[in-house]
């Protein structure tokens, strides 16, 4: 039931004690950092007078801006030959955010999704089928990782190519799955496609979603398709990956493993501490990270602490499921995309307008995004050849920035609404 019985149930006075304990070396080491080194001399701030919880708002909050500003290695609190893995999020203003790893902050992580995935019944026997994207992307590795220091078989299948990934689900009797939501939906249509019942001839019992927000009814779909039980998870590149917090077998709420961070949820506004209960944006701070520490990172996700003890045991504070954005951030396939990418990218090509719309629908069990452009008039002239060229370039380009292929529509220009406000730039339909 527990990979680490001790550290799971905690008493919350040893806790803290422990948080603190740990936070206190965080501080030294992220005060080597050129980007906290000068935080810290500019607040003249002493790391040593940091004793209590209630003393972390004395300390600097992080955003994602201060990440980028500070690339590549701003936020490095080590020697780069003690680095053995970098990883990225996507960008979202032409610069992405990077994190570092050293071999340390690695087999931390790694047995925080193992302490994960074991909370929630995976075990030696089972054969576990990572279905995530590799590389850059923090899931696909993570999972990976955490599967294998539990002693799974790990079939390193990677995304996409459904026919397959149900042969291999088949003909290596796979148990255990780490699927994005949305495409869960979709591998079922593909099952029923090819003749193939889940439930019936397939031995999966598990799945571990991630990598986009879904709803407990998108959940409870998933499980009834496929017969099996769907565990959320959370994380965010900068605080590790996937892993930070895990639901437990109660399914109420995710369990954030607070030997490994800080967790505060504050007023987006004022920023200041809401009480337990209440909803407000997530702050984290990493506690044994080596290779670069964050402090009171602000994720920009909604959320709220759940009040109570948890019936299954652990102390571990839970977050309820994420609520949105503070931001306008648009999750589609488990990427991470801004409007403001898009515009910068039609920005950039030569006879594109200045007016655009994006489109979000739901197609079945798929996400689409439809970007409606508006282009000079003399594209209309008649040359057909002319405007599906452009047509071509601007899907090649939109797709080598958000990593996704979306439809574009070219439209003549002044033909699109237009605001004497804030430009209105997403149709989000998937709501509606």
């Amino acid at each position: 039931m527990y990979w680490e019985k001790e550290i799971e149930t905690i008493d919350s006075i040893d806790l803290s004690k422990l948080q603190m304990a740990r936070l206190g070396k965080t501080l030294k080491r992220a005060g080597k950092s050129p980007h906290y080194a000068k935080c810290f001399a500019e607040m003249d701030l002493d790391a040593d007078g940091i004793r209590t919880p209630a003393d972390m708002e004395r300390l600097p909050l992080t955003t994602k801006e201060d990440l980028r500003e500070n690339w590549p290695y701003g936020f490095l609190a080590c020697s780069r030959d003690e680095l053995i893995r970098m990883h990225s999020s996507s960008g979202t203003t032409g610069r992405a955010t990077v994190i570092f790893h050293t071999a340390g902050d690695i087999a931390a992580w790694t047995n925080l999704l193992a302490r994960c995935m074991y909370m929630v019944g995976m075990r030696r026997s089972d054969v576990f089928q990572n279905m995530m994207t590799y590389g850059l992307f923090t899931g696909g590795l993570g999972f990976h990782y955490g599967a294998e220091k539990i002693g799974a078989l790990v079939i390193p299948a990677g995304a996409g190519n459904s026919k397959r990934q149900i042969q291999l689900i088949r003909d290596f009797e796979t148990t255990a799955i780490h699927i994005i939501p949305s495409y869960a939906l979709h591998l079922s249509s593909v099952f029923a496609e090819i003749g193939v019942d889940p439930r019936r001839d397939t031995r999966l019992r598990m799945a571990f979603l991630g990598a986009e927000p879904h709803s407990e009814k998108m959940r409870r779909k998933i499980e009834d398709l496929f017969g099996f039980k769907a565990f959320n998870s959370y994380g965010l590149s900068e605080m590790n990956g996937p892993g930070m917090a895990f639901e437990c077998p109660e399914q109420n709420g995710m369990h954030i493993w607070e030997d490994n961070y800080i967790v505060e949820i504050i007023d987006p506004v004022t920023l200041k501490p809401v009480p337990d209960g209440e909803e407000g944006e997530l702050v984290t701070t990493t506690l044994l990270r080596e290779g670069m520490p964050i402090l009171r990172y602000r994720t920009k996700d909604l959320t709220r602490i759940i009040p109570g003890p948890c019936p299954c045991g652990r102390t571990h504070r839970r977050i309820e499921r994420i609520k949105g954005r503070t931001d306008d951030m648009m999750i589609l396939k488990g990427v991470n995309i801004f409007p403001i990418q898009i515009e910068k990218k039609l920005m950039e090509i030569p006879g594109v307008g200045t007016n655009f719309v994006i489109i979000l629908d739901r197609e079945g069990y798929n996400d689409s995004l439809t970007v409606k452009v508006e282009v000079q008039r003399a594209f209309f002239g008649g040359d057909l050849k002319q405007l599906e060229t452009l047509r071509r370039r601007i899907v090649e380009e939109l797709k080598s920035d958000i990593l996704i292929t979306p439809r574009v529509d070219l439209v003549e220009p002044d033909s699109l609404p237009k605001s004497e406000g804030k430009a209105k730039r997403v149709i989000d339909n998937r709501k509606n």
